[in-house]
């Protein structure tokens, strides 16, 4: 009897926070960590004669992202009531676009195990509103142990866009990939800041099993992953469990389950259920977007990291690792790309930006916008080291300089004591008859003939690269030494 093969069945949906400063259908502030329920209205309360209003604002955020995903955009969509009890849903229902959407289809492109691209199909994005937060009085903010749990409203009617992939993705590798480029592209257009930290990106994956012998398992939700090493872990494991019981000849229940991060298991939350549906909000029209309106917000969109990736591999001879590493931040890819533009040689600057300037973001806490040196300014620091006018050593020292003291390229250089073009002629010549002047020991021993390894002809040397400050050039240090103990 052959081996039986199980192959995971993936798919992906997405919560991603829209940039915006007022809330999905009310003017209310979206500064969720503003005090608790001070950022909230009759409207996103739900209160008995209030009505949603549409931010176009919001509208806009939608498309952007939609195109990041390589979307449509449907002339007409509808809202829907989503009804089901939570006490962070203060309205007792949910206004989402879940049946007929913003967008059309779209897809990620992320690589198999084999190393190929392959497409992962987006079933569509939708706009929605996000519900409000509890917060429980455990010490660590847990559910588990907590006597009292209190709600905080300011987070409800944020905007949303849920992204539902096709079950496409076959690995918890591919499914990490898939996540990590489209956070990537929806932070390049613009239409969120996608910071994981403060929850502005949420995974729920649902999870099955494909067996050889023609058996399939119940999908399951799996809910509660707000990272992408806990999305990784949360899919290695259900893999594990589903495949162990489909062995055993059972049978996989339909369900949502609860990743527990601490514990690195999945546990039973509900059985799955379907949500009674209002057929279409009756407090808001149908949205329309016009043909002008697209074309409009699409002029908008930026070239995406991957695909600038690709062009500063095939066009400017970076790898491919240093161009994910540049590209990964629009701003830091930007700012590579003025120094390019300002005549810097494509690989020295990706280098210099990988090393240096990120050390120094790194070290002082800041971001791109804030690096006090200008792409410009660096980009004359590259070329001065490839004309040969400072060295390596001596431009990374000119450079921490103008980081820790705030100072202009030639000011620095000049404060530093730096010759550029290296010391060299008659003031080199000059500072090697000081150093033979000062060692007339070492003199006499390399003229006897005794210093037959010559250490300290190369003792004499390295006297010399101290005084000149390491402004000479090792070779011309070398002969012209040569010459001055010839003589």
């Amino acid at each position: 009897m052959s081996e039986l093969i199980f192959t995971p069945v993936i798919g992906i949906e997405i919560h991603i926070r829209l940039k915006s400063d007022s809330k999905l259908f009310c003017s209310c502030s979206t500064n969720t960590d503003a005090a608790p329920n001070t950022n909230i209205c009759p409207i996103c309360m739900g209160l008995p004669g209030s009505l949603p209003h549409m931010n176009h604002r919001v509208v806009e955020q939608g498309m952007l992202a939609g195109f990041a995903l390589n979307c449509g955009i449907r002339p007409k969509s509808l809202f829907f009531r989503k009804s089901y009890f939570y006490p962070d849903l203060p309205k007792g229902h949910q206004i989402s676009q879940c049946d007929l959407p913003i967008t059309t289809a779209g897809y990620i492109e992320v690589h198999d195990s084999e190393g190929k691209l392959k497409k992962i199909r987006v079933n569509h994005l939708h706009l929605e509103e996000d519900v409000g937060s509890l917060h429980h009085s455990a010490s660590d903010g847990r559910l588990e142990g907590a006597s009292t749990s209190y709600v905080d409203y300011n987070r409800s009617g944020t905007p949303l866009a849920e992204i539902v992939s096709e079950p496409d993705v076959a690995s918890a590798a591919e499914a990490v990939e898939y996540v990590t480029t489209l956070r990537r592209r929806v932070i390049y257009s613009g239409a969120s800041e996608v910071e994981l930290e403060k929850g502005m990106m949420r995974f729920d994956a649902n999870v099955s099993m494909k067996c050889s012998d023609g058996r399939w398992g119940k999908k399951v939700e799996v809910k509660n992953m707000n990272s992408f090493k806990a999305l990784e872990r949360a899919i290695e494991f259900e893999i594990k469990r589903q495949k162990k019981i489909m062995l055993q000849g059972g049978e996989v229940m339909q369900e949502t389950r609860h990743w527990n991060d601490a514990k690195g298991v999945t546990s039973p939350s509900r059985v799955k259920e379907s949500y009674r549906k209002f057929i279409v909000e009756p407090d808001l029209p149908p949205l329309h977007i016009s043909q002008e309106w697209i074309d409009r917000v699409h002029s908008r969109m930026p070239e995406m990291p991957d695909v600038r990736a690709n062009r500063y591999v095939h066009d400017m001879g970076l790898t491919q690792e240093a161009a994910d590493i540049l590209t990964d931040d629009r701003k830091v890819a930007d700012y590579f790309e003025s120094c390019v533009n300002a005549g810097a040689n494509p690989v020295r600057a990706a280098n210099w930006i990988r090393t240096e300037v990120m050390r120094v973001l790194n070290e002082t806490q800041k971001k791109i916008a804030d690096f006090n040196i200008k792409p410009e300014v660096l980009a004359e620091i590259v070329k001065r080291v490839d004309d040969k006018k400072l060295s390596t050593t001596q431009a990374k020292e000119v450079f921490d300089y103008m980081c820790a003291n705030n100072a202009g390229l030639d000011d620095s250089v000049k404060k530093l004591g730096i010759t550029e073009g290296g010391v060299a002629g008659n003031a080199l010549n000059e500072i090697i008859a000081n150093v033979i002047k000062a060692n007339p020991d070492v003199l006499a021993e390399i003229q006897s003939g005794k210093d037959m390894k010559g250490k300290k002809f190369k003792f004499l040397q390295g006297l010399v690269m101290k005084e000149s400050k390491g402004q000479a050039k090792p070779q011309e240090v070398a002969e012209a030494l040569t010459a001055a103990l010839k003589n």
